[in-house]
């Protein structure tokens, strides 16, 4: 079968060369144009660009998908079908269209569940015990389109973004690569999805970021895994930003004034949650490296009493 992958970052990336390995070579990488960066503003290709250039894949990279240049390289190629992988971009019905089986979409959850910018991090944050990577057939909606196939993966007590993160990208590759075997052998199956028991999952925002000692500490463990390893969680100590790397919830009977620091010890801090403790390992204040507890605490004096907020 004849495919064009359309994609932009490293997620898209690791899902590009699980595909080629398994013998699905597209006909060419759709991503987005290369953007400054750094102190120099020099131009930073995405890491599907990288990939596909690497492997001698064309690459096409439209300001606008609407460009006609762009559309003509397309209909040029004749794709039986096109490939979604974390392109950054609605699709217009004008590509949705072209393709003879038309656009799949790989997300990164079990879907209708959380639709939208950041289903991974949502269902860290929010305690679930379980994601996914859902194979859809794309209509204009935003992640509304019938589902094709499903693969499944636990989340852990220990994962983090970064963990799921590449889990799911090999889960994404082997996902597509059974599906497009069931479009070669006609055996796909299109499953409407039950609106009903759709939820979204918002972009990360700012607000996001802040750790509220009034939460549970499960809650809070969960939301620092969330986010490392990027953008993190912080909390705030002498009007500096403290994002924290490494932390989990302790004690979870335990209740006292939240934000209050309990324990200092060589290893870690304990820190009062509205319900239970956490115990945190490692942080990156504000303006320094990352570092362990034991130099945050020589380097600010902190001692049980102090208050983190």
């Amino acid at each position: 079968m004849k495919t064009v992958f359309m994609g932009t970052p490293e997620f898209s990336a690791i899902v590009l060369k699980y595909l080629c390995d398994a013998g699905f070579v597209p006909s060419a990488a759709v991503t987005t144009p290369d953007k400054p960066a750094g102190r120099g503003y020099g131009l930073k290709e995405s890491s599907v660009k990288r990939f596909a250039t690497d492997r001698n894949i064309p690459v096409l990279q439209p300001e606008r998908l609407s460009d006609e240049g762009f559309l003509k390289d397309l209909r040029n190629i004749e794709p039986d079908i096109i490939i979604v992988v974390a392109y950054g971009k609605l699709l217009p019905e004008t590509i949705l269209k072209l393709p003879r089986y038309g656009c799949i979409n790989a997300h990164a959850s079990v879907l209708p569940k959380y639709r939208g910018a950041a289903p991974m991090q949502r269902a860290i944050m929010n305690c679930e015990t379980e994601t996914g990577v859902t194979i859809m057939k794309m209509e204009k909606g935003l992640d509304t389109g019938d589902i094709i196939h499903v693969l499944k993966t636990p989340i852990t007590d220990s994962d983090t973004l970064e963990s799921v993160h590449d889990r799911l990208a090999v889960l994404s590759g082997k996902a597509l690569t059974e599906v497009l075997d069931m479009f070669s052998n006609g055996t796909a199956v299109f499953t409407p999805q039950n609106p009903s028991l759709a939820t979204y999952a918002e972009k990360i925002g700012k607000e996001d970021e802040a750790i509220n000692f009034s939460e549970d500490a499960l809650k809070i463990g969960a939301k620092i895994r969330a986010l490392t390893p990027f953008p993190y969680a912080y909390f705030v100590f002498n009007g500096k930003k403290i994002k924290v790397t490494s932390a989990e919830p302790v004690e979870s009977d335990f209740t006292g004034i939240p934000g209050k620091v309990t324990d200092v010890s060589k290893n870690h801090i304990d820190v009062t949650c509205g319900n239970g403790k956490l115990r945190i390992y490692e942080v990156f204040p504000e303006s320094k490296r990352k570092m362990p507890v034991k130099d945050f605490i020589n380097g600010n004096k902190i001692s049980a009493g102090d208050f983190f907020k």
